[in-house]
């Protein structure tokens, strides 16, 4: 699953500048330094942070980036309908062959 800076900082793509500010704010507080009392490092997780709070929060960086994300949801969503569009049509089958004599009975029925 590929993540956005959006998840990084757990927000709906159309959130405030104030908001933004809030939710780095508190997450930052709550990976404090990266490293839990676990001793798990998290110092990759919180470069992602840093770095999704740089893009978000300037408007430029942000505009750029929710064009990227667009084009890319827009080729993903091409991509799919090409692989639907090749796959063979749907066909009805039964859930087990008839044996041959009541194929034969059934069918001396219906003429």
């Amino acid at each position: 699953m590929t993540y956005t800076y959006y998840d990084f900082l757990d927000l709906a793509p159309g959130a405030s500048t104030a908001r933004i500010d809030a939710a780095y704010a508190q997450i930052l507080e709550r990976f404090g330094y990266g490293v839990t009392d676990a001793g798990q490092d998290l110092s990759g997780l919180v470069r992602q942070i840093h770095a999704a709070y740089e893009v978000l929060s300037d408007p430029d960086k942000r505009e750029r980036y929710d064009a990227d994300l667009e084009r890319a949801a827009r080729a993903a969503d091409l991509e799919l309908k090409e692989a639907l569009d090749q796959a063979a049509p749907w066909q009805p089958r039964l859930a087990q062959d008839l044996p041959t004599a009541m194929v034969s009975t059934y069918q001396s029925l219906a003429a």
